[in-house]
């Protein structure tokens, strides 16, 4: 069993930056894939950002290339979202989740995170 938690969301001006951490528990924590997603009022939750348990793989949507990144940290059960250069489109509730298995795999997603607000604004 995985719990994750979300934090550091809130609002920031265009062009500013913000770093969201995502903790998760129990000891098995480094063997499940992560990724990032986010929610817009009204559209579908969509994948921003995966990394692989030892983060040998890492991909990001056409969207936040360039300006987002991601990270983990296993001996501290941390994955990492550092977004720079946001954008009003950028606005919404960012969650973390975990697969099963060592690379990320959408079909097997185990955990959610309660996820965290992300206002950005013009």
């Amino acid at each position: 069993q995985v719990q994750l938690v979300e934090s550091g969301g809130g609002l920031v001006q265009a062009g500013g930056s913000l770093r969201l951490s995502c903790t998760g528990s129990g000891r098995t924590f480094s063997t499940y894939a992560m990724a990032w997603f986010r929610q817009a009022p009204g559209k579908e939750r969509d994948i921003v950002a995966s990394i692989s348990w030892i983060s040998t793989g890492i991909e990001y949507a056409d969207s936040v290339k360039g300006r987002f990144t991601i990270s983990r940290d296993n001996a501290k059960n941390m994955v990492y979202l550092q977004m720079n250069s946001l954008k009003p489109e950028d606005t919404a509730v960012y969650y973390c989740a975990a697969s099963d298995g060592l690379h990320w795999n959408p079909l097997r997603v185990a955990y959610w995170g309660q996820g965290t607000q992300v206002t950005v604004s013009d």
